[in-house]
C-alpha cells in the first residue's frame, strides 16, 4: 500500500475504526508462547527439569540460540545453535557466546536444586576463534550419580520471577546504593563489576545510550536485522516465540494490512523511525543509574580464554539479574554501545574509556545496563524444550 492510499484509509476513518476494534482484544502473549514461565512439572527427568529452567534464561534478541546433547548419560552437552545468530549486530559472536552463560548458570543453579552437584567443562574440544563459531561443544556438564549433594543456591527462587523490563523508567524513583552494592556480590571474582548513580555520569551514559541507538536504528543492515525478528500479534508470537514481540493494536493493524515494511529500513524521520527512535530515547533517558560487567581482554586473549571470559560474564550476568529480581530492582541490557559492527565504533570506543579507562583490546565490557523501578512487565515467549534437546 503506497502513502497516498494509507493516508485516504486514515482519512476515512478506517484505521481508527481497526484499531479501536482491536484495542478490546488482550495484549497479554499467547498462553503456550510463555507457558515455559510455569516451571516444569516435579520430578521426572532431572536434565530435562534442569534444562526447563535454563530455557528461561536471557540472552540476546530473545533468539534463544542454545541446543542440549543428552546422548551421554548423567551429562548435559551445550552448543550455540548457529542458525539463531545475529550476524548483523553481532558480527564477532560475542552475544551469542555471553547468552550460552546465561544459560550455563541456570542450568547449575537448577542441577544444584535437585541435589546434583555438576562439573563444568568449558570448551572441552577448544574454543572457536574470537570471530567465528564452529561445531564444537560450549560446555560439558557431567556429574557422578550418588555423589554428595552440594549446597543449594538460594537464587533458585527467582528463576521463574526474572523479568527484564523493556520500558521506561521511572525517573522519581531513585535507586538506592545498597541495592547496586547487593548486586555486586553475586558476581564472581572473573568478572569485574562497575556501577554509577552519579548524576553527571548518568547523564553522560545516557547519551551514549541514545546516540548508539540511533546508529543502530539508521544502519539499514543492523535495524533490518531486529525488523525481521519482530513478531506482531498472537499468531507470529505463538508460531516463533522468540524474537521482538509486539502486541499493541496500531502494529497488529500495521502488520494486517501490510503496512509493517519487513523489507526496507525506516527512513530517519518517518512513522515508523519516530515510533522506534522514541521507545530507544525513553529507555535511555530514564535510567537511573547503569551497572557493567567487564573481562580482562588482554589476559583472556593471552591464555587463548576469550570465549570462556564471555561465558563467565553471561554466568555472572544473570546472577546480577536473579539477585535483582530478588530485592526489586530493574535491569535491562543498553546493548547497542558494545556491539562491534563497524558504523558502531566510535561509541563503542567512547563506552569503553568511560567504563573501563582503558580500549576494549585490554578490557572488553561485556554487559551495559541501566537500572532502575517500573511496574512488574510480562515474561517473554520460549520455544518449546523439545526445541532445543538432541537426546
Amino acid at each position: 500500500m503506497d502513502r497516498r492510499n494509507f493516508m485516504r484509509l486514515v482519512g476515512g476513518g478506517s484505521v481508527a475504526m481497526a484499531t479501536a476494534g482491536m484495542a478490546g482484544c488482550s495484549s497479554d502473549y499467547p498462553a503456550e508462547a510463555v507457558a515455559a514461565w510455569q516451571g516444569p512439572a516435579p520430578g521426572g527427568d532431572v536434565r530435562r527439569w534442569a534444562l526447563a529452567h535454563a530455557l528461561l534464561a536471557p540472552n540476546s534478541h530473545n533468539r534463544q540460540p542454545w541446543l542440549a546433547d543428552l546422548r551421554e548419560a548423567n551429562t548435559i552437552t551445550l552448543y550455540v545453535d548457529r542458525e539463531r545468530t545475529l550476524p548483523m549486530t553481532d558480527p564477532w559472536f560475542r552475544q551469542i557466546v555471553v547468552s550460552q552463560g546465561t544459560f550455563l548458570e541456570l542450568l547449575v543453579i537448577a542441577l544444584k536444586e535437585r541435589g546434583i552437584d555438576a562439573q563444568v567443562q568449558l570448551f572441552p574440544q577448544g574454543e572457536p576463534g574470537e570471530k567465528a563459531l564452529d561445531d564444537k561443544p560450549v560446555a560439558r556438564v557431567a556429574w557422578m550419580p550418588g555423589a554428595p549433594a552440594p549446597t543449594r543456591d538460594p537464587l533458585f527462587a527467582q528463576i521463574l520471577k526474572r523479568q527484564t523490563a523493556k520500558v521506561d523508567y521511572d525517573t522519581t524513583r531513585p535507586v538506592d546504593p545498597a541495592l547496586v552494592q547487593a548486586l555486586a556480590g553475586v558476581v564472581g571474582p572473573q568478572v569485574r563489576f562497575g556501577a554509577t548513580l552519579e548524576a553527571a555520569r548518568v547523564a553522560a551514559l545516557r547519551e551514549i545510550c541514545w546516540q548508539s541507538a540511533r546508529v543502530e536504528i539508521l544502519t539499514p543492515r543492523t535495524v533490518m536485522e531486529s525488523v525481521r525478528l519482530t513478531r506482531v500479534g498472537p499468531s507470529q508470537i505463538a508460531q516463533h516465540r522468540d524474537g521482538i514481540n509486539v502486541m499493541t493494536p496500531m502494529a497488529r493493524f500495521a502488520d494486517a494490512v501490510g503496512l509493517f515494511d519487513r523489507e526496507n529500513p525506516p527512513a530517519e524521520g518517518s512513522t515508523a523511525y519516530k515510533q522506534v527512535a522514541t521507545r530507544f530515547q525513553g529507555h535511555s533517558q530514564t535510567a537511573m543509574g547503569f551497572v557493567w560487567l567487564n573481562t580482562d581482554q588482554a589476559g583472556a586473549r593471552a591464555a587463548g580464554r576469550i570465549r570462556a571470559s564471555q561465558v563467565e560474564a553471561g554466568r555472572a550476568y544473570v546472577r546480577l539479574q536473579l539477585k535483582a529480581t530478588e530485592i526489586g530492582l530493574q535491569v535491562h541490557p543498553m546493548s547497542q554501545a558494545n556491539q562491534e559492527f563497524d558504523e558502531m565504533k566510535p561509541w563503542y570506543d567512547k563506552l569503553h574509556q568511560l567504563l573501563a579507562g582503558k580500549p576494549a583490546t585490554e578490557e572488553v565490557v561485556q554487559m551495559f545496563c541501566r537500572v532502575g523501578h517500573c511496574a512488574p512487565q510480562a515474561h517473554t515467549p520460549r520455544r518449546e524444550l523439545a526445541s532445543i534437546i538432541r537426546a
